[in-house]
């Protein structure tokens, strides 16, 4: 009988597992100085372990995308609170429904204008989730240029990047974060490059340590702290030039007084080369396509 190479005793482990070592440990029942040091959570925690959690909270997501072969993203910023086209109808009609109940309360008022609002800013998702579709569908055309999207893992534009990807038949990245209102990751993301962070600055590297492309949608101070750090970096030359791209031109010229900027001396003229602006998720995509000379259909 011919033994496979997995089923062979010259394969096999012959030292104790660190799992096993585990569960010893704990047959015993022993005082917590007996633990071993790595599976004793009071131990990790201390502030002086500090450094190790760095190095495991950055490693974990490392060993998985490099074991999976992710060598190229496509990050998706932006605002966490956009709704999608469906969420905001049904918003407006409650709203609509409420103030139709009572046309004097003014908290009825206040919701109806949100709903609105809601309903105008759902263009964002909708192209957010565009924008990851045709992202992924390149990418399964043709899998030696391919290109992974990644988000913050939450709701609003992140779900629609992760959305567009799975919808298109495509894996994603959600990068979650650990906050003191919980965040829930988004029921799009590929489970297994589902990740969770304690620490902001873990999560920034592995945004930005793929990173081929960043597109930005209209968000608050979370999306704006991701793209001027990417800009800096990008500025500085500390990381190597990739397409920036900012969703909806209007939005950002009103929101950034970039020529401001430069009139003052602030940033060189040069510098807005950085920067492209669109308005379409098909603008976005092409922008990507003509860095990278990809065919765009």
């Amino acid at each position: 009988m011919t033994t496979t190479k997995s089923s062979s005793p010259l394969n096999e482990r012959h030292l104790s597992s660190a799992r096993e070592a585990i569960a010893h440990a704990d047959a015993l029942q022993a005082h917590p100085s007996y633990r071993l040091a790595f599976a004793d959570d009071d131990f990790l925690m201390q502030d002086e372990l500090r450094h190790v959690r760095l190095q495991l909270e950055y490693l974990k997501p490392q060993l998985v995308l490099e074991q999976h072969k992710i060598n190229a993203t496509v990050v998706v910023f932006g605002s966490a609170r956009f709704m999608s086209p469906e969420q905001a109808a049904m918003a407006l009609t409650h709203a609509q429904q409420q103030l139709a109940k009572d046309p004097a309360d003014d908290s009825a008022q206040q919701a109806l204008v949100a709903a609105k609002r809601q309903v105008r800013n759902s263009r964002y998702y909708q192209q957010a989730q565009r924008f990851a579709e045709l992202v992924t569908e390149h990418s399964l055309a043709h899998p030696k240029q391919a290109v992974t999207i990644i988000s913050g893992g939450g709701p609003g534009v992140m779900e629609a990047a992760n959305r567009g990807a799975y919808q298109a038949g495509g894996k994603s990245i959600g990068l979650n974060i650990v906050l003191p209102h919980e965040q829930q990751p988004n029921p799009y993301i590929t489970p297994e490059f589902c990740f969770q962070f304690h620490y902001f600055a873990i999560r920034k590297m592995h945004f930005l340590q793929r990173a081929r492309a960043l597109v930005a949608f209209p968000g608050g101070f979370g999306t704006l702290d991701e793209l001027f750090e990417t800009l800096t970096l990008l500025q500085t030359g500390k990381a190597t030039r990739v397409p920036v791209v900012l969703f909806d031109k209007a939005f950002w010229q009103r929101l950034i007084n970039f020529d401001l900027l430069v009139d003052e001396g602030l940033i060189s003229p040069r510098d807005m080369d950085l920067i492209t602006f669109v308005d379409s998720a098909e603008e976005a995509w092409h922008a990507i396509c003509d860095c990278y000379q990809l065919p765009s259909e």
